[in-house]
């Protein structure tokens, strides 16, 4: 048995029951995340709101306050601070390298420094007023601020904003409504502090033409509350030390002496230390592999087929059952972010690009991929005269690549006879499917009304078919230096072009995937699927094979 059995089952379990199961790293850090970065969000915004005025700056505190200053509060805030950072230092514990992308480094580096630099802040504005039993006002914050250390205080500020950004950016932008709205979200990104900070000056002039009396905690409690900010400061400086120490040092014992495991690459070999993920390998010993997310199992796009001993293929957590099954991965496939081999595996990566191209690589998605392919187009070449042939090529690519327009596709490739239409790049996948479909049915009565005329023309029928599958692939552009095309690339794609070739089997004009037609509305009878075995995968494939009356009637059923 290979790794794959082993774990077969686990990977059973549905995208619904996981939760159920535990929560997973990845909840927690995203729920504490989105805790705080509301908590920074409110506080920019009510800075922001001195550019009114003080006064409606204090009404707003005193709204803000009210919240976050009760004890439920208070638990929620410093409980997801808490959880959040030992979620940071637990992951950064579990790398093996610090190769990874400067954005994503530079977001660990900030999230790291944050608690440092938010000692003097609380010192400065929360704890006094807090712990000392104090009513916070705007006028005591200003006090604390409007002096030379403001600057600092604005620090922290910006930090923990732009920490917070980059982690919503990281985890959303592989969806289209994230990347479309992306101006106006980075015009916001840079606005809303700059916003707060004019706020801040805003309110400091205001108070210093006229200067109220406020109450202020005695000295010795804020020599106390400051000696005890210094020491949890100082605390942590220490465990951040020790942390930095001791990864050095692990990283020194695994280089040494400690024992080491083989991964076998289809071009060569790496030998890496035992707790090293497959991602990490992989960059380590500059092997090209995708992984746009970073290494959290969010974009699958570094997903291998695994094969070797059971017993060295480690269980899949919470996180990776849910991507793998949101991709809908063969129980042989692994996120390499994710999988830290036991011993000795064989890795192959699914999606394989050059180093250079990497950083082309756009987004996975979930989309509907169409391809169809003029019959007899060699028998035709050997008759006509070439510039009859290049009539009839650009009639054909206008007729489809028109087609595909009106439905809602885009036409992104036009391969000697043969044309690929991508559905989905917006929209859901069920809205995908429907359009690939609609786009089938426009170019089988557009097809069958040119071939009457083309027959006259040149003695021959025209005959063609069309093949449909949906699911993830990865959008990008790809080519070399100035020729380069947009394009999807994975499984769904060359499954659509082996369906195209069934259609040529089978004697029919669309053959398309249960899965495909299922997501389109489509009323599939069991009666009506049939299992065929499609080159390139390892089980059959449930699809419908239709003609064109068939064709027509699906299309004219509304849809679920």
């Amino acid at each position: 048995m290979g790794a794959a059995a082993t774990y077969a089952g686990a990977r059973m379990t549905s995208l619904h029951d996981l939760p159920a199961l535990r929560p997973s790293r990845r909840n927690l850090r995203w729920a504490s995340g989105w805790v705080l970065m509301a908590y920074v969000t409110l506080h920019l915004l009510n800075h922001a709101t001195g550019l009114v005025s003080l006064e409606a700056a204090e009404a707003a505190l005193q709204r803000i306050a009210a919240f976050w200053h009760s004890w439920p509060g208070t638990v929620l805030l410093y409980s997801a601070a808490i959880v959040h950072i030992a979620l940071a230092f637990s992951g950064l514990w579990e790398r093996r390298t610090i190769r990874m992308p400067f954005a994503l480094l530079l977001r660990i580096g900030l999230g790291v420094a944050l608690p440092l630099l938010l000692a003097s802040h609380l010192a400065a504005t929360r704890g006094p007023y807090t712990l000392d039993g104090l009513d916070v006002t705007y006028a005591q914050i200003l006090r604390k601020l409007w002096n030379p250390d403001g600057w600092w205080q604005i620090l922290v500020m910006v930090v923990a904003w732009t920490h917070g950004c980059m982690g919503l950016h990281f985890a959303f932008r592989q969806r289209p409504s994230w990347r479309h709205a992306q101006p106006l979200l980075l015009t916001g990104a840079v606005v809303l502090p700059l916003m707060a900070a004019l706020g801040v000056l805003s309110m400091g002039r205001e108070a210093a033409a006229r200067p109220v009396a406020i109450s202020a905690p005695a000295a010795s409690e804020s020599t106390s509350l400051r000696s005890t900010v210094d020491l949890g400061r100082a605390a942590y400086a220490s465990f951040l030390s020790a942390f930095l120490l001791a990864l050095a040092w692990r990283a020194r014992s695994e280089r040494v002496g400690g024992r080491t495991i083989t991964l076998t690459y289809p071009d060569r070999t790496a030998r890496v230390p035992l707790g090293w993920s497959v991602l990490e390998a992989s960059r380590k010993h500059g092997i090209a592999h995708l992984s746009v997310c970073g290494g959290r199992a969010r974009c699958s796009t570094c997903r291998v087929r695994v094969s070797g001993p059971a017993a060295h293929c480690p269980p899949p957590g919470p996180d990776e059952q849910r991507t793998l099954a949101r991709v809908r991965a063969g129980a042989d496939i692994r996120l390499a972010c994710q999988l830290r081999p036991l011993g000795d595996l064989q890795v192959t990566p699914v999606m394989t690009a050059r180093s250079a191209s990497l950083n082309r690589l756009d987004s996975e998605r979930e989309v509907a991929v169409l391809f169809v392919d003029l019959r007899r187009w060699s028998g035709l070449s050997e008759k006509q005269w070439p510039f009859d042939l290049v009539y009839v090529l650009d009639h054909y690519f206008a007729l489809v690549g028109d087609a595909v327009h009106e439905a809602g596709g885009v036409a992104n490739q036009y391969i000697g006879d043969s044309v690929m239409a991508i559905f989905g790049l917006e929209g859901t996948l069920q809205d995908a499917c429907r359009r690939a479909v609609h786009a089938a049915t426009l170019i089988d009565e557009r097809m069958r009304a040119w071939s009457a005329v083309f027959e006259k023309e040149f003695g021959q029928p025209l005959d063609f078919g069309i093949g449909i599958h949906a699911g993830s692939a990865a959008v990008a552009e790809v080519g070399h230096r100035d020729v380069r095309s947009f394009t999807a690339v994975g499984e769904v794609v060359n499954t659509a072009s082996r369906l195209q070739d069934q259609t040529k089997l089978h004697n029919a004009i669309l053959v398309i995937s249960e899965f495909a037609a299922h997501s389109a509305g489509i009323d599939v009878s069991r009666d009506d699927v049939q299992q065929i075995q499609v080159r390139g995968r390892r089980a059959p494939l449930g699809v419908l094979v239709l003609d064109s009356l068939a064709l027509a009637r699906i299309s004219a059923l509304p849809r679920a």
